[in-house]
């Protein structure tokens, strides 16, 4: 049985850590959000899609999610008048989500508070400390996703990745 490296132990630290901040952001999310009618699932993806209408697909890519729990939030929001579905002239069948003028509007109020939110809780944290937070988390990421990749290639090949 192989034992953790310091390395190792404190990978797991991080990861835990990370873990427990992504809870504690997704609910100050959804407080954040509910005063407009969203949660922090919606949220997001009303905030993928204010750059441009983007299939469910594109959508669960960028946040990292599946493609069934964007595509029930995707419905849940449209349901709502939050998004509307609009045809997609690349695929038949893979319809965009687009924001609707009451999307917008929520998104704007919800950014605003946002805004308020984060200054506050920036101004707590030293600088240096959230640049290299960042940086450090940033990097982890870059890992995953290389590790990733080279699963899913191996998965593909039957082998381990040369690279």
């Amino acid at each position: 049985m192989n034992k953790p490296t310091a390395a190792g132990e404190l990978f797991t630290e991080l990861v835990l850590e990370v873990f427990r901040v992504n809870g504690l952001a997704l609910e100050a999310g959804d407080q954040l959000s509910e005063p407009v009618g969203l949660s922090s699932a919606r949220w997001q993806v009303l905030g993928v899609v204010d750059h441009e209408p983007a299939p469910v697909a594109n959508v669960a890519r960028i946040m990292g999610l599946t493609r069934q729990s964007v595509q029930q939030t995707a419905d849940a929001l449209e349901r709502d008048g939050f998004v509307e579905y609009l045809p997609n002239p690349h695929h038949r069948r893979a319809k965009l989500i687009a924001l609707t003028p009451r999307g917008r509007e929520a998104l704007r109020k919800v950014e605003a508070r946002h805004a308020a939110w984060a200054n506050a809780l920036g101004t707590e944290v030293d600088l240096k400390n959230l640049r290299a937070a960042v940086s450090g988390l940033r990097q982890v990421r870059e890992r995953l996703e290389a590790h990733a990749s080279a699963s899913a290639h191996d998965a593909r090949t039957g082998g381990p990745h040369d690279g």
